[in-house]
Parts: structure tokens; C-alpha cells; sequence
């Protein structure tokens, strides 16, 4: 095994960013007024590896773990310290600084480095942003996908004027610009062109560039929260007092134009997220105490009131996931019964906020389909205690332990090969452990002779490299100095893996005897997943293989219907009992329409065919409805009215007031029809869209989930 050490004297913190995402370390050194960030830049090729139909493997393998078969493979790799050499490059860019508090003044220096060998070896290029103290806290801006733009944000110096330094070739070179104002946060990058950038200031006065930061222009005031959203839109929320803090009292604007127009689309709004084709807003209601989820499916036109329960001021809303079809939220489930034997308990974003001893989440990789590396206690509820490794090649459906404690772990080679570092703070460590085998079995290497106080595990953002970076810190008498050893496992898995290193796998498979095994929402999907004994590089240009089939349409394709329940113990939807004989009316999009239904309507993004189709239909009343966040009532359509004088209108209203309440009583106590009921259908678009049918915009920031306990917020998440 080949691996280098890159040693920075100066007191540095560990982050690693890419051309398109950027993920904090968690575990830091208590060494104070330091850091380091790092930075991935690297384009990659793809291409189509193999084809389902023509692969000669059975139609379906049901993946499982072995603890034989773990055995065997363990045996079956040895002699792997002397085969592992040096074959890499990609470029990064480390970027370290060093602070000093004197009484009311501060002095720092930054100094920037870039290695094309994966941090085996370093260049000092400091002088490219002329010796410049860089913000710590979000000074490094990376271009989405591989545009190999970086933008470093100087830091503010009081008389001083905020400079940027600007590389569009992946930090061989820097240009510098002076900006008209002072920023609060990170730039970020308009995701669908990397030229197009916004960023508000320590005014909340929203700036946008559209040459890559070259000059700006002010486009709004008292901006409290920005988004990218479709098609070059922006959101932001903002308040006509001048104050951000006051939340429920807030506008929510979007922008068409790049900031030279701007439509109030939302009012009393609370906060506003962003998922797939859906737009979001938590709305205070007329009782101020209380709000409600409102969504929009065409940019913030038109709104409907989700069909979920008033949160108050100690309650929030979490969206989990959203895409051009369906989206996932957390709720409670009130009189539910929960299952009294132990259980396994994954720790995420909520024990690390709790500071439990867990110091990375849950790990998934798009291209290493149905893995999951999580930390998880077993036992009848969260342990506080140190948690395990667990691992699950079925997508969460099963799991095993694979490592005992807590571990910082990360995916390579597309799951071909696994990596781990123990998380021990307090002990320097001189191990790094690997699995080939989607974490049955694991292997030991020392990396070094000298151990270290270990920080931090970086590898390259997309799981597709054979790198891996530890970062840590090594201490003498007189100072304590940083030092980065690169692991290469590029030469463990020498052979390239061919058509019978992979086999067919059925997702959500659980009785192949059953012809809807693996239907989830209609469809079910098969991929090419590499044998778990085949020891072979899937390679940078590897893409997952797959052939999705769409299902025929059963009851489990179907959710009860408005004024439909489950009956107990049965999958058949019965009518409520105080709905029989009425009939029943519902705003949707705009329009007001009457419902007729045998009970069931098709679970939104279900993409079933055939089979099963209760019958259901919606009647169009030639009436309109209104919900827009400004003003919400139901409207009728005025094909034959005329007008008629004030002086009419109100003696008409006085003389009618005097029956009103009579009428009330006849028509909604008494019988007739149902009153009106507000709901939303969220429609299939498979036609559309595919039966992939998954947005490729995600402008929520990607590896800094963070809880938070008074807040409605927007978690989007992809999984296999």
C-alpha cells in the first residue's frame, strides 16, 4: 500500500468540499482559532458498463449476507499490503488558516495549497490570492457539478473594502474583484449556470452576478431567506418592517428576471422550502398562535392547504423528501401501537445534535445501489451508549453489524470497496480498515508508524474514486502540527470486473414467489450489482444498470378516498358513517368540483398499470376557487350577472340577512348538501417524466442536515 504524508505546520481545521457538494467534518481537534478546508475538483466521463437482458444470469438473486460465506472471503484476500501503489490524480485544494485575538482586534493569515496526486504531494500557491486572510466560516464557494469555478471570499477587515478571488480552471489561476458590499453568507451558484451567482449582505441586501462575480447589482432589501428554485427562479422572503425577525409576518417574492421584477406570491408566511416541482410554505393562520402547510405545484400561482394537522410554536413541519411526483413527511401516528421487542435504532442528524458519541450519519451512494452504512444501537429504544456500525445491502430492509464502536466510514469504487477509521478522539490511531465485500468482512492496514490524532476521513464526493484522504494532527513538546496521509487502494483491485462479476437484483424483493415481489408504487426495478466475492474495479465511468417494469395496479397501489376509511384489519375502504347521502365538493387547482368515488383514488406517484381500477370521477361545477396565500375565498363564476346599483346590493343583503340563519340550519343540519371541503390531489405526471421521474434539482445544501428544534424546514434526500 502506498500512501503519503503532507504535513502543515500551522494551526488548521479539516473540510471537504467538490465541484458540487461540500461536507463539514465534525470532529475537530480542541485546538482553537484554526482551520483547513479542502476541496475535491474533478470531471468524470460515464458510460453504459453492461445490459440487463444481456447479462446470462439468473432473473433474480436475492442478496443476502453470509456469515459463511463472509468466512470464505475473508480468506480468500491476503498479501494486499504489498500490491497497493501509487496510481492517482485528481487536483485539491487545501486551504488553511490561522488566527490570533488581541483585545478587541483579530490577525489571521491563510495560505492555500493544490495537489493533483490526491494530497500526496503539495504546491504552495498562496501568492495567487495575494497572501489573503480568507473567511473560516463560509469563505469557499465550489461551482456545481465539475465547472471547476472556486470563489474564496476575503475576510472583512474594518476601513476595508470585501475582496473574492475567482478560478474557473480548478484553481491553476486566481482573478480578483472588489465587492460593492460586505457578504453574510456563502455565494452560491445559480445550479443550472455556474456564471449566475446571489448572495445577501451583512444588510440583507440581496446582490446577483451574472459574470461569474466580475460585477454586481442589488436586486432587493431586507432579504431573510434565498433560494434557487426551476428554471432560474428565485425565492426569498422578506418583511415590509424591516426586520427579519419577526417570523409569520414575512412575504414570500420570486423573481423571473434575475432580480429586475419581482412578484409577492405568499403572505404571513413563516418559512418557505423547496422540493422537485413542489413549492412549500408554512403560512401563520388568522389566530397567529398556530400554521399550516401550504403547497404549490406551479411556482407559487396557486396554493392548496396540505392536508396535515395546525403545529403551534413548539412544533414544526419536516418535509423528508420531495420529487416531481410524491412527498414524504414526517408525522405522528396518535393511538398507534409500536412493537415492545427490541429493535435496531439508527443514529442520524437528531443523536448527533443530542452529542452522542456519533460522529458521522447515515451513508448512501446513488451509484452503490440498495448500501447503507449507518451507526444503530439495538434495544428497545435509543442508547445512549456508543453505537455500532451497521450495514444493510437491501436497501434498510435488513441489517448486520459490521463494526464494533463508532467508526467514521466512507464508499468507494461505487461499493466495490468500503473504508472505516475508529472514532477515538482522546487515542491516536495508526489503522485504517477496508472491506471488498460490502462490509462482511474487514481487513486491517497500518498506514503509518507514527500515529496520529485522528480528525477527519475524506474521499472524493461521488463514490467513484479509490482514494481515500485521513486527515489528523500530531503533537511534540513545544507545538502540535497538522499532517494528511493518503491511502491509495487503486493496485488492491487490479482487475477490472467483467459481465460475471455482476448479478441481477430485484429492489424491495421479499417472496419471489409472489408475481408483485419488488412492486413499490407501481413499478418494480432490477439492477446489475457487483458479486459480493468478485475482488474487481467497477471503475470511474461505471453507471448503475437497470430495467424497470411496471406492475398491474392492486388495492396496494390505492389509498382510501376522502370520506373513506380502512376498515379494521382489511385493505377494503368503507364509507364514514356521517358522509353516507351527502355529496361532496373540493377545491382543485382553481377549480371547484363535486367528487363521486367508490372509495379509492391511486396513491400520488403510484405508476401501476391495469389490473385493479376502481371507479372514480370529478365533476367540473363551472365554479372557481381561490387559495393564493393573499387572499383565500371561493368565487363564482359571473357568466350572467349584470350589475346593479350599491344602494341595491345593500338593501338586498339587509333583507336576506334575517333569513340567513334559518337557511343555515335547513341546509347544513338538517340535510342536503355537504359543505365544501379543501384538499390536495398531487397528480401523476409518469407520462411526463418517466418512469424515473425524479428532479435533478436539489438547491438544499447536501451533507449539512442539521436538527432543528424550532423550525419548519425541507430535508430532500434521494435513496436507491
Amino acid at each position: 500500500m502506498l500512501y503519503r504524508h503532507a504535513t502543515v505546520f500551522c494551526c488548521v481545521l479539516v473540510l471537504l468540499c467538490s465541484a458540487a457538494l461540500c461536507t463539514d467534518f465534525e470532529e475537530r481537534p480542541s485546538i482553537p482559532r484554526r482551520s483547513e478546508q479542502t476541496m475535491f475538483l474533478k470531471s468524470h466521463k460515464t458510460r453504459n458498463l453492461l445490459s440487463l437482458k444481456d447479462s446470462q444470469q439468473p432473473d433474480h438473486v436475492k442478496m443476502k449476507s453470509s456469515e459463511e460465506s463472509a468466512q470464505n472471503q475473508c480468506k480468500s484476500l491476503h498479501g494486499y499490503d504489498s500490491t497497493l501503489n501509487n496510481n492517482t490524480h485528481t487536483v485539491l485544494l487545501v486551504l488553511t488558516t490561522f488566527q490570533v485575538p488581541l483585545f478587541i482586534m483579530r490577525f489571521g493569515q491563510s495560505r492555500l495549497y493544490r495537489s493533483e496526486d490526491y494530497g500526496k504531494t503539495f504546491q504552495d500557491i498562496t501568492d495567487l490570492i495575494n497572501k489573503t486572510f480568507i473567511q473560516t466560516e463560509f469563505g469557499i464557494a465550489i461551482g456545481p457539478e465539475n465547472s471547476g469555478k472556486v470563489i474564496l471570499t476575503g475576510d472583512l477587515t474594518e476601513g476595508r473594502v470585501t475582496k473574492i478571488f475567482r478560478s474557473d480552471d480548478f484553481g491553476k489561476s486566481f482573478v480578483t474583484s472588489e465587492l460593492p458590499f460586505h457578504p453574510l453568507m456563502q455565494i452560491t451558484y445559480n445550479p443550472r449556470d455556474s456564471n449566475i451567482l446571489l448572495v445577501y449582505s451583512i444588510n440583507y441586501d440581496l446582490w446577483l452576478s451574472e459574470d461569474f462575480g466580475a460585477n454586481w447589482r442589488k436586486i432587493h432589501e431586507t432579504v431573510c431567506l434565498v433560494k434557487w428554485g426551476m428554471n432560474d427562479t428565485i425565492f426569498l422572503t422578506t418583511n415590509p418592517n424591516g426586520s427579519c425577525s419577526d417570523r409569520g409576518t414575512l412575504e414570500l417574492r420570486k423573481s423571473l428576471d434575475y432580480g429586475k421584477t419581482f412578484k409577492t406570491i405568499g403572505s404571513r408566511i413563516y418559512s418557505f422550502g423547496l422540493g422537485g416541482r413542489f413549492v412549500f410554505a408554512s403560512v401563520m393562520t388568522d389566530s397567529g398562535s398556530t400554521r399550516m402547510i401550504h403547497v404549490s405545484v406551479d411556482q407559487g400561482e396557486t396554493w392548496d392547504m396540505a392536508q396535515l394537522p395546525t403545529v403551534g410554536h413548539e412544533q414544526f413541519y419536516s418535509i423528508l423528501a420531495a420529487n416531481y411526483d410524491v412527498v414524504f413527511m414526517h408525522v405522528d401516528e396518535p393511538g398507534g401501537e409500536y412493537s415492545d421487542k427490541c429493535s435496531l435504532h439508527i443514529h442520524a442528524s437528531y443523536s448527533i445534535s443530542m452529542k452522542l458519541n456519533v460522529p458521522v450519519q447515515p451513508l448512501s451512494e446513488p451509484n452503490a445501489v440498495g448500501l447503507i452504512l449507518a451507526h444503530g444501537s439495538v434495544g428497545g429504544a435509543v442508547s445512549v451508549l456508543s453505537p455500532d456500525v451497521y450495514v444493510s445491502d437491501d436497501g434498510g430492509y435488513t441489517w448486520f453489524q459490521a463494526l464494533k464502536g463508532p467508526h467514521h466510514y466512507a464508499i468507494l469504487d461505487s461499493g466495490g470497496l468500503l473504508v472505516a477509521v475508529e472514532h477515538n478522539p482522546s487515542h491516536p490511531i495508526s489503522q485504517i480498515k477496508f472491506s471488498t465485500d460490502e462490509g462482511q468482512c474487514w481487513h486491517v492496514h497500518n498506514f503509518t508508524d507514527d500515529p496520529m490524532y485522528f480528525t477527519g476521513l475524506a474521499s472524493e464526493p461521488g463514490a467513484r474514486s479509490m482514494n481515500v484522504s485521513l486527515w489528523g494532527y500530531r503533537e511534540t513538546i513545544m507545538n502540535q502540527y497538522w499532517v494528511s496521509v493518503t491511502v491509495d487502494f487503486r493496485q488492491l483491485l487490479s482487475r477490472d470486473c467483467q459481465e460475471n462479476d455482476y448479478i441481477q437484483w430485484l429492489a424491495h424483493s421479499s417472496d419471489i414467489s409472489d408475481p408483485t415481489d419488488g412492486c413499490m408504487l407501481g413499478y418494480k426495478e432490477r439492477f446489475l450489482r457487483l458479486r459480493k466475492d468478485s475482488v474487481c474495479w467497477n471503475g470511474r465511468d461505471y453507471i448503475v444498470t437497470k430495467e424497470p417494469t411496471t406492475c398491474p395496479c392492486t388495492l396496494t397501489d390505492f389509498q382510501c378516498d376522502f370520506g373513506f376509511y380502512h376498515a379494521e384489519n382489511s385493505s377494503v375502504c368503507v364509507e364514514q358513517p356521517d358522509l353516507i347521502g351527502h355529496s361532496l365538493e373540493f377545491c382543485l387547482h382553481g377549480r371547484k368540483e363535486q367528487l363521486q368515488t367508490s372509495g379509492y383514488r391511486k396513491i400520488p406517484g403510484d405508476h401501476c398499470e391495469g389490473g385493479i381500477t376502481p371507479e372514480r370521477k370529478e365533476i367540473d361545477l363551472s365554479k372557481k376557487c381561490v387559495s393564493n396565500l393573499l387572499r383565500t375565498e371561493l368565487l363564482t363564476e359571473e357568466h350572467s350577472f349584470n350589475s346593479a346599483p350599491i344602494i341595491a346590493v345593500v338593501i338586498a343583503v339587509l333583507l336576506i340577512s334575517a333569513v340567513a340563519g334559518v337557511i343555515f340550519i335547513k341546509k347544513y343540519v338538517c340535510g342536503g348538501r355537504f359543505l365544501v371541503h379543501r384538499y390536495s390531489v398531487l397528480q401523476q405526471h409518469a407520462e411526463a417524466n418517466g418512469i424515473d421521474g425524479v428532479d435533478d434539482l436539489d438547491t438544499l445544501e447536501v451533507g449539512k442536515m442539521h436538527y432543528h428544534d424550532d423550525s419548519d424546514e425541507v430535508h430532500t434526500a434521494s435513496h436507491c
